[in-house]
């Protein structure tokens, strides 16, 4: 077992492999699962566990691959500028023997966002490192500073500096926010606003991160996540992504879940822990990330997000919230019996 692990009780392991067999798949070690079919971030993942590299060695490789990549725009450099057209990274990763995470926010400057989320376990007593101070940290752990912003995310910041800075993420404010730009005050009268579809972008080319689980041979578990957060955010904005137990969890002992999407709205559930503790009670793991969705879309019906969900015998599922424009929701799943990473599609709930 990995360094910290927890023994098994004698009859939790019979129990998760009759939950799995009940749900038709037969459970398949080692396992990699990755939200939306970013393959190459499969196939690094996958193939460090191959070459005999530890759980956490492939989330770091597989999420390190789409920072290289720069995923659909989502994660990684020169991306989703925020409203000052800063790219600002965000990525987390944890140990699922020892429960130990390891995270940043609002990275400046450094593109290799997973890369130093692991150094916070390996090399600090904390948890989560954000803003400036996360920058410095990395520079001292021998990541070198870069500019995060490209041509690309720099058009991408003029044209919406162009249609008035719309959409963005303010509400109750002076100058109208929904007509003009900043700089805002808060007006003399609050008022609740609702945020419109449109505002939500509800967008499949919108992923918002890379969350990915790597369960390894002996029931290691480990999981990562990384992301250049939501476009034209207010600057300082921290979503899902690097809060264990929203953007990610994991314990070894029961299975593992990462989530995707509105992570403003969808940290507010803490869905991965939730979908965790489901499937400790032997739910199947495809059951345990309906409920999760489910359960936020009693509150906000018509929220952006997907939940994949593994239990530790490597049984897996995953759900989505069906809006307008996202219907079916895209990952990649590796193990010995899909013989190589494999897309699979799931409907919506």
């Amino acid at each position: 077992m990995g360094r910290g692990s927890r023994p098994r009780g004698p009859f939790l392991l019979p129990l998760l492999l009759l939950a799995a067999v009940a749900s038709g798949e037969a459970p398949s070690l080692p396992l990699v699962l990755n939200t939306w079919p970013f393959r190459k971030a499969a196939e690094a993942a996958w193939s460090t566990l191959l070459a005999g590299g530890s759980e956490l060695d492939a989330v770091e490789k597989g999420c390190g691959q789409c920072e290289v990549e720069q995923c659909d725009g989502s994660v990684g450099y020169g991306g989703h500028p925020d409203e000052h057209g800063e790219t600002t990274l965000d990525a987390m990763i944890m140990d699922g023997n020892t429960m130990e995470v390891g995270a940043v926010a609002d990275l400046r400057r450094v593109k290799n966002a997973i890369g130093v989320a692991r150094k916070v376990i390996e090399h600090t007593q904390h948890t989560l490192l954000v803003g400036e101070s996360a920058s410095l940290f990395a520079e001292s752990m021998g990541f070198p500073s870069e500019d995060l912003t490209t041509q690309s995310s720099l058009s991408v910041y003029l044209q919406w500096l162009n249609r008035n800075c719309q959409p963005n993420f303010w509400k109750s404010v002076t100058p109208d926010a929904s007509k003009s730009c900043g700089p805002y005050k808060q007006a003399a009268k609050f008022t609740k606003e609702e945020q419109s579809v449109s505002k939500k972008r509800i967008d499949v080319h919108n992923h918002d991160t890379i969350g990915m689980i790597v369960i390894g041979q002996n029931g290691s578990i480990a999981v990562g996540t990384s992301t250049n957060g939501a476009d034209h955010k207010i600057q300082g904005r921290v979503g899902d992504s690097p809060i264990a137990g929203a953007g990610a969890y994991a314990d070894s002992t029961a299975g593992a879940a990462a989530a995707t999407g509105d992570g403003d709205l969808m940290m507010r559930f803490l869905p991965s822990y939730q979908a965790v503790e489901y499937m400790r009670t032997g739910m199947d793991p495809t059951i345990a990330c309906q409920k999760v969705i489910s359960r936020i879309q009693k509150y906000e019906p018509y929220f952006f997000g997907a939940v994949i969900c593994a239990n530790a015998s490597g049984s897996y599922g995953a759900a989505c919230n069906k809006v307008s424009g996202f219907t079916q929701f895209h990952f990649m799943a590796s193990n010995p019996t899909l013989k190589q990473p494999s897309e699979q599609i799931i409907d919506c709930i």
